[in-house]
């Protein structure tokens, strides 16, 4: 019996033992270093304005031969631009003066070259026109303007609206 005893008082020391609080403390964890931040100031950015169409255009359009840039302008604010915007090469020049819009064909083929000239807004004698063409590719003297940009051209100019080309 007597080592039926000692079991049941060893089983009785070890579950004491398991719920008894430690006497030990944990470590302490170490606090980490403060991080050094820098206080330079950031620089402010400055937006260079887009430039303003060099034209006396009020309504209409206006094109920047040297810059390769048109803009649309409607009572005496630009609506849309600058955007790029191609040309043709000197032994067909994109002729420079200016114009008022004589017609508008929005799927225009060229009876002269047979090359489709979508959105075409028709502005100065020889079939000279805004319309959607390539801009790294020289057109026949019309201004190349990008899908976009010549549906723009073609809904916000109407006939008789003045077109300065520079």
């Amino acid at each position: 019996m007597r080592s039926t005893g000692a079991l049941a008082l060893l089983g009785l020391m070890l579950v004491t033992a398991c719920s008894a609080p430690h006497a030990t403390t944990p470590a302490p964890i170490a606090e980490p270093a403060p991080l050094s931040v820098s206080r330079t100031p950031v620089p402010a950015t400055t937006t260079t304005p887009p430039p303003a169409p060099p034209c006396a255009v009020t309504t209409g359009a206006c094109v920047s031969l040297a810059q390769r840039l048109a803009w649309l302008v409607r009572d005496g604010r630009v609506v849309r631009g600058p955007v790029p915007a191609g040309f043709g090469p000197p032994d067909q020049a994109t002729p420079a003066g200016s114009f008022h819009v004589v017609w508008k064909d929005r799927e225009h083929r060229s009876s002269v070259y047979g090359t489709d000239m979508p959105n075409s807004v028709f502005f100065a004698a020889g079939g000279i026109a805004f319309h959607a063409g390539p801009l790294d590719a020289p057109s026949h003297g019309c201004v190349h303007l990008t899908d976009g940009d010549s549906a723009a051209f073609f809904a916000g100019l109407n006939v008789g609206d003045a077109v300065q080309v520079l």
